[in-house]
């Protein structure tokens, strides 16, 4: 899978960091998310699926391999 983040959209609630820490952190200064991990284990794929889901200003996208 890749995930992806729009940093245009992303207004800083941090669902995505408390769904999968691994893969989204965040920027405290520029107040949106960072991207760890474009390319994360499978494992990790519910986590992704409801980060992405969750995300209140949908910035974040994920594309299946």
């Amino acid at each position: 899978m890749r995930v992806s983040a729009d940093l245009d959209l992303c207004q800083g609630h941090q669902n995505c960091q408390a769904e999968a820490p691994t893969v989204f952190g965040f920027d405290e200064d520029a107040d949106r998310v960072v991207l760890l991990d474009e390319h994360p284990d499978d494992a990790l794929r519910d986590a992704v699926r409801s980060a992405v889901k969750y995300c209140p200003a949908m910035a974040l996208s994920m594309e299946e391999k």
